[in-house]
């Protein structure tokens, strides 16, 4: 313990003497355990895996009260490995955080499963609206009547019950309507780092017609 911190120490607890502060102070720093490079690569794997969306390498590094600097190079690292094993899954930035999901060698498959789930699709029109939304955004409803030549307020309303879109302000012309985007729930559904990685609009009506 430094002089000056025990100078401090001693103003703000003056009836304990200087010797049991530094102690005190020198069983504090002894307490806090070093974290192994392979332990921390660990518990950033576990804490990737519970999260219920992606999950960023700076609120791991806050949970653990380390370096964001040694986050990254574990959650690099992790990476990596899942890579090596060649296995079904990948460590993956999604929407700004890590993300354990499947390799893109497996979405046939996994694609497949999902549109066996009824409850999972969404109406043609709600899904051509999506599509307009996430390659023209922003975007106001006249716009996408214009595109789509027929009306989509109920779409549009399903897809913001849904999350899959937000408010993105309005726009400055007549009348001033609501232009939308995607939303960051869209990224997370849909497996996407950001808006660059959109698939062709093929791909994403096939995507979106079995996973959301």
């Amino acid at each position: 313990m430094s002089e000056k911190a025990k100078a401090a120490a001693a103003r703000e607890r003056p009836d304990v003497d200087s010797d049991t502060l530094s102690a005190e102070s020198d069983n504090q720093i002894e307490g806090r355990r070093e974290i192994s490079d392979a332990e921390l690569k660990s518990i950033a794997e576990a804490l990737i895996f519970v999260a219920e969306e992606p999950i960023s390498a700076k609120l791991i590094a806050g949970v653990l009260d380390i370096d964001q600097a040694a986050i990254e190079k574990a959650i690099t690292q992790l990476a990596t490995d899942y890579d090596e094993r060649n296995g079904a899954l990948q460590v993956r930035e999604i929407a700004g955080g890590w993300q354990i999901a499947t390799r893109p060698e497996h979405h046939e498959q996994i694609r497949a499963y999902l549109k066996s789930r009824p409850s999972a699709k969404l109406s043609l029109a709600s899904l051509e609206t999506l599509a307009v939304i996430a390659y023209k955004q922003p975007v106001t409803v006249p716009e996408i009547l214009e595109i789509r030549g027929v009306q989509s307020p109920s779409a549009v309303k399903t897809l913001l019950d849904k999350r899959l879109i937000v408010a993105k302000g309005r726009k400055e012309t007549v009348g001033r309507p609501m232009m939308y985007g995607t939303s960051k729930e869209f990224l997370i559904q849909f497996g996407l780092k950001d808006l660059s990685e959109l698939p062709s609009i093929e791909d994403f009506q096939d995507l979106a017609g079995g996973e959301t």
